[in-house]
C-alpha cells in the first residue's frame, strides 16, 4: 500500500436537513511523507478508487453495500474506521455517539486533499475544522460514504 502518512480522523455532529444531529467523520492525510502532500493525496485517492469509493462523485451507501470495504465499529466510547490495510480510531463526543445509534449509521468524508495544518495531539479549533470540512477544495477532492454502525456482541 503506498504511503497515507499521517492519517487523522476526525468526528462531529451537526444538524442535519431534516432537523436532527448527523455523526460525521471526517478522515485526511497531514501530507507528512517523502512525496509530501501531492504524494499523498495520490495514496488516498488510490485507496478510495480500488475500494470502490469514488473521489468527487455520488455518496456510497453502505447500508445497501454488505460488502463495503470499508466499515465503522463504535465500542467502549471510541469510533474506529476499518479500511483495507489500516485501521483509525478516534474519541467522539456524547452527542456524536447519540446521534449514532440514533440513525445507526455515520456519514464519512474521506479527502485525498491533506491538511499539514493539522498537527495531532492539539485540538483543532471548531472555525478551522469547519473551514477545511466545508472548503469546496476538500469536499470534491473526497469519497462520502454513509457507514452503518457495528458494534461488539456480546
Amino acid at each position: 500500500m503506498a504511503d497515507l502518512g499521517t492519517l487523522v480522523v476526525v468526528p462531529w455532529s451537526g444538524e442535519a436537513p431534516d432537523g436532527r444531529d448527523m455523526p460525521y467523520l471526517l478522515a485526511y492525510s497531514l501530507g507528512d511523507t517523502a512525496e509530501g502532500p501531492g504524494g499523498t493525496a495520490a495514496a488516498v485517492e488510490r485507496l478510495l478508487a480500488d475500494n470502490g469509493m469514488p473521489v468527487g462523485g455520488d455518496v456510497v451507501d453502505g447500508t445497501e453495500r454488505p460488502r463495503l470495504p470499508f466499515g465503522l465499529l463504535v465500542a467502549s466510547g471510541a469510533a474506529v474506521l476499518n479500511m483495507p490495510g489500516l485501521n483509525a480510531q478516534c474519541l467522539p463526543t456524547a452527542e456524536w455517539l447519540a446521534a449514532a445509534d440514533e440513525r445507526g449509521f455515520a456519514y464519512l468524508v474521506f479527502t485525498s486533499r491533506a491538511w499539514p495544518e493539522a498537527t495531532p495531539g492539539r485540538a483543532v479549533p471548531p472555525e478551522a475544522l469547519a473551514a477545511f470540512a466545508g472548503a469546496e477544495e476538500t469536499l470534491t477532492a473526497a469519497a462520502h460514504v454513509v457507514l452503518p454502525v457495528r458494534r461488539l456482541r456480546a
